[in-house]
């Protein structure tokens, strides 16, 4: 689109660097995307959220969204695109660009692994109905999920098999106890009730052991590829 919004973050180290393209959860670009971002900055990566629903009000966006999400294909793949490219092209990056991806993000970071990105990470997005299909070609995928998360039941195994299929390049882990959203803090506290009931909510272990998988996947792959 001619203007997108979003959120970049700059390391502070002497660049140039990789870049992340962070993609926001359902509720859109938030306090807590912005602190993914920051954590994505201090360990080196030029990271950008775009904000997928800068074109017209959340409601409706949401739902273009949501088509895009399962079509595969759409407005939000080509922001992602769009963004991606732009960070490629920035002379404070080393052009090669990951992707990042928290629930409805994590879907589309599943997805975007098999247009032009180096390396995907995911959290606890829903898989596509033929994920061997659908992901022909990925680059290599990092995949996190909580074995509460009523949304990706199986996913981990059957994520698991499809890239073992396919030769891609993976570590997809799914950590016991933690439900949707286990890597999230969002700034209001009126989702707790909710999040309680239906299992979800912040896991302080899972979400550190998912960073640490996470950026030790996107050194190899971004940083020291080859190396």
């Amino acid at each position: 689109s001619a203007h997108l919004g979003g959120y970049l973050s700059v390391p502070t180290s002497a660049g140039p660097w990789p870049g992340v393209v962070v993609i926001h959860e359902i509720i859109g670009l938030n306090d807590d995307i912005r602190r993914q971002c920051d954590r994505l900055s201090a360990a080196g990566y030029l990271a950008v959220a775009p904000d997928l629903y800068t074109a017209g009000g959340a409601l409706r966006c949401l739902r273009a969204t949501i088509r895009s999400v399962f079509a595969g294909q759409g407005p939000a793949f080509d922001d992602i695109e769009a963004v991606r490219g732009w960070l490629a092209a920035r002379d404070d990056c080393t052009g090669r660009v990951g992707v990042l991806g928290f629930c409805i993000g994590g879907q589309f970071a599943l997805l975007a692994a098999t247009k032009g990105f180096d390396v995907s990470g995911v959290n606890y997005g829903p898989l596509p109905k033929k994920p061997a299909e659908a992901l022909a070609g990925a680059c290599p995928i990092v995949a996190s999920y909580g074995s509460r998360d009523l949304a990706t039941r199986k996913a981990t195994a059957k994520l698991d098999a499809a890239l073992t299929t396919l030769a891609v390049e993976h570590d997809v882990r799914e950590y016991k106890g933690a439900g949707h959203s286990f890597a999230s803090q969002p700034d209001s506290r009126a989702l707790s009730v909710l999040e309680t009931v239906l299992g979800m909510g912040y896991q302080a272990d899972a979400t550190s052991d998912m960073w640490r998988r996470t950026l030790a996947f996107f050194d190899r792959y971004l940083t020291r590829p080859g190396g």
